[in-house]
């Protein structure tokens, strides 16, 4: 056996890339992104690599350039197959050429080519993006590198088996042979509070007194087993904001990049009257995906919970939390689909323990992650009417046809809202953010230790606002300013959620101007609007970072437009986007950086290798192929031929004609369909052990609990110790309901957002019981439990 030695790939050969350093720079809630990637051929030929690698979707790639030696290589764009072509020529010469381009497939997957890298020589690679932060409900702003690409279930029949799929060489993270360095400065108006990673990170460092201003970076070592998320949190931060920044005086007069583009951050309130007198009720609609990957941990600590566990927890709390007369259905998907009812049927007793039931045996084992179907059948069902449509799609985000599933939500989205969730390492944010923007929902992400039962619980309060409609924007601007809007219509807005919105400003702009903003909607059949003024000054020069935000916004409307089906072939769209990104310099699904070292014209001497390079996915994702990979010091050599044995089934697909020609092994870098057998299908789960969720789950549809032995373990009474405190004359069910309000209050208070709103249910069924005994309850309850719950924490 060969021993490992140095930067090899999983096929014992060597891999170019060395390094990633990545340097954030955060101002207020948009993030600048610059990545360097350090390669170096250590080999006697010239050398092709090829590393395909994950971004954030909503990322406007802006710039891509090579240092090589002393001589700096700035890309440029170009309509993708020209830069294909270029770049093939270019290899086909001898001479050194880059290519960056995005999956056609995702937009949150790209791939960079490295032609002709001589033996010996060093190249840097500077990769540069700015994205908008995304405000969390708990008010923190979510920045996220992905590091973990995962396999990409593809279903069959769906096209993406062509020469656009993404196919890539991967290895287990432990065995990827490149170092990642991050470091982040933080800025902003307001005080930096606090910063939260689900990485090790170094302790956070003020550059000033006033602590608006912060930087930190992450621990030494990084194991590639997870996407390096940050949260950073403010001080009285996330209030209406506008901010024009100044266009680029050396382009042409009249376009996007050389007018002013103003940037509204808006957080809509409702009028708390109209709230109050609106009934939350709906049909509730959830997606569970149970496709093979979702059999993978939550994380990767010990005793951890499989991601289906999770989910089948988190439904728990969900149904037992949706609000009477409302209407629900549970479909699961994989390979196959299925639904519990033929159609959303009203919520009872009845029907949430049969849906229990079926949900507690519910198991990874459907093999794909197919999405479309079941959406499809979804939307083919009739709304009901007064019962607004809420789609909730729980997923590990592991499929390959993304734009054909979001093409699928936009086209429906005026029939339903959307709320979507990515579980564990390495799901599509393209997917996640997509369905949820397209279907006027809200996105939540689930990575390292976080749970899942406080964030969907989060996005339910979201949904059981009432649907905003008729909604429209106007503008006040001085007589000769134009304003062109460059984001999509909006299509939905939540009580206190960020609204973002990009506008272009023409003509004769007053130094001392005012603009005014006016979004008007419908609440609940009551009109109602929100106002933002701003200063017309442009900001200090920020180095066109709102222009190419602006720009990503406008080319991801066209994009979709593109897409939409027509009676004949028309191009005029796809020509409009290949303007723009090249006007702007942002990438896009229909362009490609491109950069040709041309150097003193000498060919490059040799034969080209080609060198994938190992990119990171879970863990668990190579468990499934090996069944088990234990890397231990005793079995480092087992593992490592394991790996390579997986991997040779690999390789990057390559747009040289060179590297085509050398014949290497190729496989998709999406999933084939996969069914568990019968053997290795688990028995379904047992009922949950854990207190809080024996309780909840004891609570009936009403709002109410009984009182019986299973509630007295729960409580962790005895049935006779229960009934001997309860007050004389208490009706059961006013004594069993009171006492699980205390015992949630008294020992799960840090937890309250899981169970807030099932707990406002039992207080509903309490008030309509008229129970005069309430005190009386609450004193023997506090001593049967040993707790000091005030009445007015219950709310009653």
């Amino acid at each position: 056996m060969v021993t490992l030695c140095g930067l090899l790939t999983a096929q014992k050969e060597p891999v170019p890339l060395k390094s990633v350093d990545v340097e954030l720079e955060v101002k207020d809630h948009v993030a600048t992104v610059v990545s360097t990637l350090n390669y170096e051929n250590k080999e006697e030929k010239p050398l092709e690599a090829v590393f395909v690698f994950p971004v954030s979707d909503d990322a406007a790639v802006c710039h891509f350039s090579a240092i090589l030696g002393q001589t700096q290589i700035i890309a440029e764009v170009k309509e993708k197959q020209k830069a294909r072509e270029d770049y093939d020529d270019a290899i086909s010469s001898g001479q050194q050429a880059f290519l960056l381009e995005e999956s056609e497939q995702s937009p949150d997957i790209f791939t960079l080519s490295i032609g002709c890298l001589p033996p010996g020589e060093n190249a840097v690679i500077r990769l540069e993006y700015v994205t908008e932060l995304n405000v969390q409900a708990d008010g923190g702003l979510r920045f996220c590198l992905p590091a973990v690409l995962n396999p990409r279930y593809q279903p069959q029949g769906s096209g993406g088996s062509g020469s656009g799929s993404v196919q890539v060489t991967s290895c287990p993270a432990s065995l990827v042979p490149y170092t990642l360095s991050f470091s982040a400065q933080v800025s902003s108006p307001h005080s930096v509070s606090r910063i939260e990673s689900n990485c090790s990170l170094d302790p956070l460092q003020y550059l000033n007194s006033e602590q608006t201003k912060a930087t930190i970076t992450l621990a030494a070592g990084h194991k590639f087993d997870r996407d390096v998320e940050l949260l950073i949190y403010y001080k009285d931060a996330h209030q209406p904001t506008a901010v024009v920044e100044p266009g680029k005086v050396s382009d042409e007069p009249g376009t996007l990049m050389s007018d002013p583009v103003v940037m509204l951050s808006l957080y809509p309130e409702f009028p708390q009257s109209v709230m109050s007198s609106i009934d939350s009720r709906g049909e509730f609609v959830c997606l569970l995906d149970r496709s093979g990957s979702m059999d993978d941990p939550m994380n990767n600590k010990k005793n951890k919970q499989t991601r289906i566990s999770s989910a089948r927890d988190t439904l728990l709390l969900l149904l037992k939390s949706l609000p009477m007369g409302c209407y629900f259905n549970i479909y699961s998907f994989g390979s196959t689909y299925e639904h519990i009812f033929p159609k959303s049927v009203e919520y009872s007793q009845t029907a949430i323990e049969e849906a229990l039931k079926k949900v507690g045996e519910m198991e990874a084992d459907l093999g794909g992650t197919e999405i479309l179907e079941p959406l499809k059948h979804v939307y083919s069902q009739p709304c009901i009417p007064n019962q607004p449509r809420q789609v909730f799609v729980f997923t590990d985000g592991e499929v390959g046809n993304t734009k054909e599933v979001i093409d699928l939500v936009k086209k429906n989205s005026d029939t339903h809202r959307c709320f979507s969730f990515g579980i564990g390492e390495g799901a599509s944010s393209a997917l996640i953010n997509g369905l949820a923007k397209e279907g006027g929902g809200h996105a939540q992400f689930i990575t390292g230790t976080n749970r899942l039962q406080p964030k969907v619980m989060q996005s339910l309060r979201y949904a059981l606002q009432p649907v905003v409609v008729d909604i429209s924007v106007t503008w006040d601007l001085p007589k000769d300013v134009s304003v062109t809007v460059l984001s999509p219509p909006i299509t939905s807005i939540f009580q206190g959620r960020r609204t973002l919105l990009y506008a272009r400003l023409s003509g004769k702009i007053p130094e001392e101007g005012e603009g005014c903003v006016t979004i008007k909607y419908s609440l609940g059949c009551h009109p109602s609007h929100n106002k933002l003024q701003f200063s017309l000054k442009p900001a200090g020069d920020s180095g066109l970072t709102i222009h190419r935000l602006a720009a990503r916004a406008l080319i991801r409307c066209l994009e979709m437009e593109q897409r939409e089906p027509r009676e004949q072939q028309d191009n005029s769209v796809k020509k409009k986007v290949v303007e723009l990104s090249v006007q702007s310099g942002v990438s896009s699904a229909f362009t490609a950086f491109i950069a040709v070292n041309k150097g003193n014209g000498e060919a490059i001497q040799g034969p080209l290798v080609h060198r994938p390079v190992p990119t990171p996915g879970s863990m668990a994702c190579y468990s499934r192929s090996l069944q088990c990979c234990v890397l231990s010091n005793d079995v480092w050599e087992m593992a490592t031929d394991m790996s390579i044995d997986m991997v040779q089934k690999s390789t990057v697909h390559t747009r040289s004609k060179k590297a085509k020609s050398l014949g290497l092994p190729t496989f998709s870098f999406f999933k084939k369909k996969t069914t568990k057998s019968k053997s290795e299908v688990r028995e379904p789960s047992q009922p949950p052990k854990d207190p809080f969720l024996q309780l909840v789950s004891l609570q009936k549809a009403s709002g109410f609990w009984d009182l019986d032995q299973a509630l007295a373990t729960a409580l962790g009474k005895t049935r006779g110790e229960v009934e001997k405190s309860r007050p004389a004359l208490v009706n059961q069910e006013v004594w069993a309901t009171i006492l699980s309000l205390i015992w949630l209050h008294g020992f799960k208070r840090d937890t309250q957002e899981e169970w807030e709103l099932l707990a406002v249910k039992a207080v509903s069924w309490l008030c309509a019981q008229n129970a005069s005994c309430v005190d009386e309850c609450l004193a023997a309850g506090n001593a049967l439990l040993g707790c000091k719950v005030q009445k007015d924490a219950l709310g009653i």
